[in-house]
């Protein structure tokens, strides 16, 4: 029987730094033939795109593309849906493909996703070779990761009972526990006494002896990030989650993904003001997308976790593209109205 395709999962909360692992990857792969599902939280496609524009891959997503992105929800409440038909054609291609990575969405746990590599049909022809666990440094020492983290903190020194936790605590906490490797991202952004303390909290989360590697932007070479013959799938009982006596999981309904779409250029600075100014007004965790600026042939990717912001310019409009600026806003109940509102009369 032919070797099976070693698969990477790739998780970790809200702009830790996923999609900038998986481009890296994919601009440094070494010869080797990487396919890659992307989980996308919202309708527009962001991350799926950012993959495309790598100059990796075919940016028209047909034919020979080896992206597929699965646009909707969360991956482990979609697998019966989008990806094991998904999976089965990248099966029908193994000969042409030296490994597979998926990227969940931020608010994924990755143990249902990795049990549908129980199933007979993918068993046979791929195993989870690791879980790859990426954390944004600053934003855990930050508390962001939990909607009220001072009110986590309390509860958790008060009483450890899991079920005294937020979602967004657990979902940290179980994607910790599910890793083979946890990538401690954007550490240039914290001191060396903070980076510790953070070090020292994913320790307390980890089960088992799991190796921390840092990372600033994702840089990391891929004979760290692949290789690991984990078969994860084989031994997820050393791997504890919250939700392991729940047929179901259900993740918190209040928070959604609302996107954005105008027919016009923003001056980069003033935007990035008032995306600012919205994510204090609402409990906003997550900002990505991409903006037409005036005057400019290339399109600009802004992203914002929090209050923090990143920007670049990726490639260049297409010639019959719409020149749209195209914002995904990704949070807890979030006011859409009001979102737009303030953005239109830049």
């Amino acid at each position: 029987m032919a070797t099976k395709i070693p698969v990477t999962v790739i998780t970790g909360f809200l702009g830790s730094g996923k999609t900038s692992l998986i481009r890296h990857l994919l601009q440094n792969n070494q010869g080797r033939r990487i396919a890659v599902l992307v989980n996308e939280f919202g309708e527009l496609g962001i991350d799926g795109e950012l993959l495309k524009s790598c100059q990796v891959c075919p940016e028209d997503g047909e034919g020979d593309s080896n992206i597929f992105e699965l646009t909707n929800g969360c991956l482990c409440c979609t697998v019966q849906e989008e990806f094991y038909p998904m999976m089965q054609e990248l099966i029908k291609r193994r000969d042409s493909i030296d490994c597979i990575l998926i990227e969940t969405s931020g608010l994924a746990l990755p143990k249902p996703l990795i049990k549908a590599f129980r199933w007979q049909e993918i068993r046979n022809a791929a195993t989870v070779d690791a879980v790859i666990t990426v954390v944004d440094c600053a934003a855990v020492a930050a508390g962001t990761f939990a909607s009220n983290p001072e009110a986590i903190a309390a509860q958790r020194q008060a009483d450890d009972n899991l079920e005294h936790e937020t979602p967004l605590q657990e979902l940290f906490e179980d994607q910790l526990a599910c890793a083979d490797l946890v990538v401690l991202n954007k550490i240039d952004l914290v001191d060396a006494e903070t980076k510790a303390r953070v070090e020292e909290l994913i320790k307390q989360e980890l089960p088992r002896v799991v190796k921390i590697v840092e990372s600033n932007g994702s840089q990391l070479d891929a004979s760290i990030l692949l290789g690991f013959q984990a078969a994860v799938e084989d031994n997820l009982d050393s791997r504890p989650s919250h939700h392991d006596s729940e047929e179901d999981h259900n993740h918190d309904e209040e928070i959604i993904s609302t996107n954005l779409i105008l027919d016009r250029t923003f001056d980069p600075e003033k935007l990035q003001q008032q995306l600012e100014k919205l994510a204090q007004e609402q409990e906003i965790y997550r900002i990505k997308g991409f903006v037409a600026v005036p005057n400019k042939s290339m399109r600009l990717v802004m992203q914002g976790v929090g209050t923090r912001f990143d920007k670049f310019y990726d490639r260049p409009w297409k010639p019959k593209e719409a020149r749209q600026t195209r914002l995904v806003f990704i949070g807890r109940d979030l006011k859409s109205s009001e979102i737009e509102s303030q953005l239109v009369t830049l």
